[in-house]
């Protein structure tokens, strides 16, 4: 993952468990978020297969808490910590990605902003893998993690939805494993306006455009409430 070069940021996070959003959305994602849940329900989309796997994708301090978090992170936790209640509930495999970032950025290894927000239950069936790539597969055990598993199919929730979230995507798929991606639970920065190319881009809309993507193997349904989970096969 890119990382940006400002001081990090103390934990901050006081989000619900709750999958109802803790802040209202700017009046332009509100519109596109209900444009994608009515077109969700005009081609049938909602709740999916259960999948046997949670991939928790580089929710760390820096990009989830204080003024360098991504716009939507309250929402984007919120999310998450039903996803993990869920998965856990289930004996489901639970996947927490940690980014190591290069010296000086927020999410350099050991400092505050690279310390992953959520808590960590480890155990047989919940681990955290560190990676150095967007490819959360990248020089990483996971690949070995989920086969050894008997891991199929797979959920994904987190931060950058254009880089480490649809990187290990695209990764899990040529790996021939069902992905299922929640449109409201990944998220990503604001495209800053380039003279001569374009304004401003916000954030939701870099979101859709980074799902849409991924082309039409991947699952995206609209809400992370449409995810169920399953233990896996050997986990059984």
């Amino acid at each position: 993952m890119v990382t940006m070069t400002a001081t990090p940021v103390p934990r901050t996070d006081t989000a619900s468990d709750s999958d109802t959003p803790t802040e209202a959305a700017p009046a332009t994602d509100t519109a596109a978020a209900a444009e994608y849940t009515a077109a969700g329900a005009a081609t049938g989309a909602g709740a999916a297969e259960a999948v046997e796997a949670l991939l928790l994708v580089d929710l760390q301090t820096a990009f989830v808490a204080g003024d360098e978090a991504v716009p939507d992170a309250a929402r984007v936790l919120d999310r998450g910590r039903a996803l993990l209640a869920r998965a856990r509930a289930a004996g489901a495999l639970v996947v927490h990605l940690q980014n190591d970032g290069a010296p000086g950025t927020v999410d350099e290894p050991h400092t505050p902003g690279w310390e992953l927000h959520l808590p960590v239950q480890p155990g047989p069936r919940e681990s955290v893998i560190r990676k150095g790539e967007d490819d959360g597969f990248d020089g990483t055990p996971l690949g070995a993690l989920l086969d050894g598993a008997g891991v199929r199919a797979l959920a994904l929730c987190g931060v950058l939805s254009e880089m480490c979230v649809a990187a290990t995507a695209r990764t899990a798929l040529a790996r021939d494993f069902r992905v299922v991606l929640p449109h409201d639970a990944h998220a990503t920065y604001d495209i800053p306006a380039a003279a001569g190319i374009s304004e401003r881009v916000p954030a939701a809309l870099s979101s859709r455009a980074a799902e849409w993507a991924l082309g039409d193997e991947v699952e995206i349904v609209p809400r992370a409430a449409d995810v169920t989970f399953t233990a896996p096969r050997r986990g059984r």
